[in-house]
């Protein structure tokens, strides 16, 4: 069954297209299946808890969320842009 990731950004449109397409290919390259979800990171607070994994572009820190958070930012700035890859990976792993 597919991972549920949710990718954040500030409006939920631009950076997180961006991320959200870098993870699809990358895990798929690592047989790792997710079902990605974008959303504005004012929306995390009410939708995070049902999701595998989130990530997000900027920082997030709220106590009521349970599920791992991982800050991409390297995904839009390309500065290791690998680790955080692998990272998004070995989470997702069982």
């Amino acid at each position: 069954m597919a991972k549920r990731v949710l990718v954040a950004c500030g409006n939920g449109v631009a950076t997180s297209t961006v991320v959200a397409a870098k993870i699809k290919d990358y895990c798929a390259d690592h047989g790792v299946a997710i079902q990605v979800t974008q959303c504005k990171m004012l929306e995390l607070h009410d939708k995070a808890n049902d999701y595998d994994l989130v990530v997000t572009s900027g920082k997030f820190k709220d106590a009521d969320v349970k599920t791992p958070i991982i800050m991409a930012i390297s995904l839009l700035t390309g500065i290791n842009e690998q680790a955080t890859l692998d990272k998004i990976v070995e989470a997702l792993k069982d």
